[in-house]
């Protein structure tokens, strides 16, 4: 992973991309527009940041699954997250 990369985000948009990058319903399109950051580069900052084991529990989880790429999602599906996901604290 590019240090300039890592370098050009704070703390809590590490923790906030990695979040996303394992939500389910969170495309991989949605984690490019909100911090410019390409699949392949949300996958090597993954793998920097998480334990290998850990990494290779999302890899797999995340391989080929239809709600992590716009192109295999339904069309039904207009949003990028649960409606229960942001509920008011």
């Amino acid at each position: 992973m590019p240090k300039t990369i890592l370098n050009s985000l704070t703390e809590s948009e590490i923790s906030r991309l990695i979040e996303m990058a394992w939500e389910d319903r969170t495309p991989f399109d949605a984690i490019e527009k909100s911090f410019g950051l390409l699949e392949s580069q949300v996958i090597q900052l993954m793998r920097h940041q998480l334990k290998r084991s850990s990494f290779e529990l999302w890899r797999k989880r995340v391989t080929g699954r239809a709600t992590k790429h716009v192109a295999l999602r339904s069309e039904k599906v207009k949003r990028a997250y649960c409606p229960t996901q942001y509920k008011n604290k």
